[in-house]
């Protein structure tokens, strides 16, 4: 006997993924030749597989209670696919939903016109591609290269031309190419990668990527292999002061230096969506701060404006990482030298006095700790905080809920209500951090809150942003 339901649910199924297949090479020639990235609340469509897209739809249900119909969705995306759209980031989530709500008469195209008419006529974002150059190769600096790589569309946004490392023995070549082809923690690289040993480059996704060696930053000599007025991503943290980033700027074809460490002394600290209003076109020295000050300095901002605090303390369950090490031996600082997969380690951290130089306003209210765990990846924040007022822990919720999934912070603030996530479960997310609200406790005037960070890819798309700020990158977001 069939069972009918059954057979509903699949004939479902198998028309849903039909559609999404549909929308890949939409999605994919949108990004290509017009530099749209296409969302759905949030969550970017672009190089998604077809259970990717389904999943974002699926996700919708967080914000419209019901999953976003991937037929009505398809709609709105072949009507983008019909215009001369300039750079942007469309989210045809909310164009769907708005077009729902409209009275448009079912005449699709017209409303897309309509809402997007601002953009729509097609423009550049640069006259040239932006040069960009990895100084260091080691956990973030491959993670910065996939990002790059990734998202470098038409190749018309950015162009990552070299990394400059030690120098190297013999197979090094080889071997920088396989730590960037195969990692642990974040799986194995989106395409294809193969060596030209003329040049000493990895071509990865059709990308020339020059591997060049030098031990200090001014020796470098990049216009020889015609790099012009590149940001140079400083991902060592050998120097973290103004004057030893500025040695940087001494190497023919560097204008800028993103430090990718908490800077020291007067170069300043941002954090994106904090307090990139602060970048001016002047400066040519930047921090993107620490990976836990990106991490909890945006859900702290927004409590703070919503709520005041009055005081608070940070702990921070933090990954070990290769400053640590394996077993039991000689470092520098106080208990890291006891092995990293065997140990908690409580240790001290900057976090609160990063916090304080993004959002001054707070001086003096936090304190900060740390303990590094025996996890590869993905850290933990507990922010106790005292409020100014009192908070109940649906309202608190409901209000970073509703921040995560909209402009301005929605890109630095994610959110989960799963009561089953675990560490591993958020390898990969681009968000800086992720408020798991299962765990929120309030009292009174006191709040509890737990704030998931991937400390390598999170804050990795952060340095990201910040890279697309002084590039003049940044996409508007669509619709408004």
């Amino acid at each position: 006997m069939i069972d009918q339901k059954m057979e509903r649910y699949f004939a479902d199924w198998a028309k849903r993924e039909e559609v999404a297949e549909s929308m890949v090479p939409l999605i994919g020639k949108l990004y290509r030749d017009y530099g749209v990235v296409t969302t759905i609340y949030g969550r970017s469509l672009v190089h998604n597989s077809t259970i990717d897209i389904l999943k974002a739809h699926r996700f919708a249900r967080q914000v419209i209670k019901d999953e976003l119909c991937v037929f009505s969705s398809f709609a709105v995306l072949q009507a983008l696919s019909r215009l001369n759209l300039a750079p942007t980031r469309i989210d045809i989530g909310k164009l769907t939903t708005r077009f729902h709500k409209s009275k448009a008469n079912g005449d699709v195209d017209a409303f897309v016109r309509q809402h997007l008419a601002e953009i729509n006529g097609g423009k550049k974002l640069l006259d040239r591609p932006q040069d960009v150059v990895l100084y260091g190769f080691g956990r973030v600096g491959r993670i910065l290269a996939r990002i790059l790589i990734a998202r470098s569309g038409g190749g018309d946004k950015w162009r990552l031309r070299a990394v400059v490392v030690r120098t190297g023995s013999e197979g090094d070549l080889v071997k920088r190419a396989s730590l960037l082809r195969r990692d642990s923690i974040h799986g194995p690289f989106k395409g294809t990668i193969v060596m030209d040993q003329e040049e000493n480059a990895i071509v990865a996704n059709g990308n020339m990527i020059r591997l060049l060696y030098s031990d200090t930053p001014e020796d470098v000599d990049y216009s020889a292999y015609g790099i012009e007025n590149a940001i140079v991503l400083d991902n060592t943290g050998v120097w973290r002061d103004r004057e030893g980033l500025q040695r940087h700027l001494r190497a023919p074809g560097i204008a800028k230096v993103v430090l990718t460490a908490p800077g020291k002394g007067d170069v300043p600290n941002i954090v994106y969506g904090i307090n990139n209003d602060c970048i001016v076109e002047e400066e040519q020295i930047l921090s993107a701060g620490s990976c836990t000050t990106n991490a909890i300095a945006p859900v702290i901002k927004v409590v703070h404006d919503r709520y005041g605090i009055a005081s608070g303390h940070i702990e921070t369950c933090h990954s070990y990482t290769n400053d640590q090490n394996l077993i039991d031996n000689y470092h520098k600082h106080e208990r890291r030298g006891r092995g990293a997969p065997l140990n908690m380690v409580i240790t001290d951290t900057g976090a609160a006095s990063a916090v304080v130089k993004v959002l001054p306003e707070l001086q003096g209210k936090l304190t900060a700790n740390a303990i590094r765990v025996p996890t590869p990846n993905v850290s933990l924040a507990i922010l106790n905080l005292n409020l100014e007022r009192e908070v109940g822990t649906e309202e608190i919720n409901t209000y970073l809920r509703d921040i995560s999934l909209d402009v301005p912070l929605g890109g630095q603030i994610d959110y989960t209500s799963s009561p089953e996530v675990v560490s591993s479960d958020f390898v990969g997310n681009e968000k800086a951090g992720i408020v798991d609200s299962g765990a929120t406790i309030t009292q009174g005037k006191r709040c509890v809150l737990y704030v998931w960070y991937d400390n390598e890819y999170g804050y990795s798309a952060q340095v990201i942003r910040i890279l697309q700020h002084i590039s003049g990158l940044e996409l508007p977001y669509f619709p408004k």
